[in-house]
């Protein structure tokens, strides 16, 4: 998601700077190249030998006649984007009045004078966030163009945001934004057709796809819906923590085919893009009001589902519209004769098909079927969910233009 991308990393005197060695390791494991940059305050908390260690690079302590500043987050400096993370209310405070009194606010003046992005993840007492000075300097500094990754409230407190919150906002801020201004609504995951109030009829989505494709999205500027089903039948680890939340979208939980039917059918609306990336389940079953008594035979009778994109497809025809299709045989050739008669029958923008195996995995491989040629992907699915926003980005800037 950070390939390519140089991020100055500032870090000021919040206990939260105790996590600043992991969210390091994080924006480097997504390709960024990372260099520290250290309060007085922070150094107090976390020693700058751990940022250096984590980033890679020396960290700057304080502004010499290197003009470290400017080398980093003036015209033409190294930095792609100046993440400060965590940032505390003085911090915030400082930005807003133009105050360089540390190495993290003079980075800030200067990279705001030279127009590189700017991105803020506050941490603090949460009195401290409401405060209205507080609020009024995060305001001010917003309206200058910088972004905030709004931190988690618990106990109390304005904790910094999560690792991918972060890495997703600075995605975002450094990248292109071709999509700036698009509203994309993203389906995935599986459904479940409840059989009675304990059983339920599934598949083994994970819904790993799907939310790639949503952070590729936002990352290029998109306004993301990720209408997600269920999760299906995993190994025990699966549920070893409770799910993360998704910062990169606006979600509408749902379980069964006809509830991701109507969601889809309600943020479509306005949608300039939909992707169909959830397993919904073919099959339907009238359920039962009360537990169905073991140990008997039962037959239920099964009913097909109507199919969301065809469905769309009538209340929008001229909605761009990407396609999935899961196949169980690996033949290749198979798989994209199926995908284009997806595409035909739907007036598709182009279908991703791949193998039914990959469902739960983080790697994939998969054919983007477009109606003259079909292109292969072998790799991670943040991966295709980067191929898949940009061909995206592509159509929806011909219809634009």
């Amino acid at each position: 998601m950070l390939e390519g991308v140089n991020v100055a990393l500032g870090v000021t005197g919040s206990i939260a700077a105790v996590k600043t060695v992991e969210l390091a390791h994080e924006l480097r494991r997504q390709g960024a190249e990372v260099r520290g940059v250290m309060t007085g305050s922070a150094q107090g908390i976390i020693h700058p030998w751990a940022v250096e260690f984590a980033t890679d690079n020396d960290v700057v302590t304080e502004i010499t006649g290197s003009v470290e500043h400017v080398e980093l987050c003036g015209y033409d400096g190294w930095a792609d984007v100046f993440l400060i993370a965590p940032a505390t209310a003085n911090t915030v405070g400082k930005i807003a009045g133009a105050v360089d009194d540390t190495p993290v606010t003079t980075c800030a003046t200067t990279a705001l004078g030279a127009d590189t992005p700017v991105v803020i993840a506050p941490a603090m007492h949460e009195p401290m966030y409401d405060h209205p000075g507080v609020l009024e300097a995060i305001d001010t500094v917003a309206e200058w163009g910088v972004e905030f990754v709004d931190p988690r409230i618990e106990e109390g407190k304005a904790k910094i945001a999560s690792e991918e919150a972060i890495v997703c906002d600075v995605a975002r801020a450094a990248g292109d934004r071709s999509l700036e201004g698009r509203h994309v609504v993203i389906t995935t995951g599986a459904t479940a057709e409840s059989i009675d109030p304990v059983r339920v009829i599934t598949n083994r989505s994970s819904g790993k796809m799907g939310r790639a494709v949503a952070r590729a999205c936002y990352a290029r500027g998109a306004d993301v819906t990720l209408v997600h089903g269920v999760v299906g039948p995993q190994s025990a680890s699966a549920y070893a923590s409770p799910p993360p939340a998704i910062p990169y979208a606006t979600v509408r939980n749902v379980e069964s085919a006809a509830e991701m039917l109507e969601a889809t059918r309600d943020v479509c609306t306005d949608a300039d893009t939909l992707v169909s990336a959830a397993a919904i389940g073919d099959y339907t079953v009238e359920g039962s009001d009360e537990k169905l008594r073991s140990g008997r035979e039962r037959s239920l009778e099964l009913e097909p589902t109507p199919k969301l994109i065809d469905s769309i497809r009538d209340e929008r025809p001229e909605l761009p519209i990407v396609g999935f299709k899961a196949e169980a045989s690996g033949d290749e050739s198979a798989m994209i004769g199926q995908a284009r008669d997806t595409l035909e029958r739907a007036g598709l923008a182009f279908v991703v098909a791949n193998d039914a195996s990959v469902m739960g995995a983080d790697r994939t491989a998969a054919l983007l079927v477009h109606e003259d040629d079909a292109a292969r992907y072998e790799g991670t699915k943040s991966g295709l969910g980067g191929e898949i926003a940009d061909s995206i980005a592509a159509i929806v800037g011909e219809r634009g233009s």
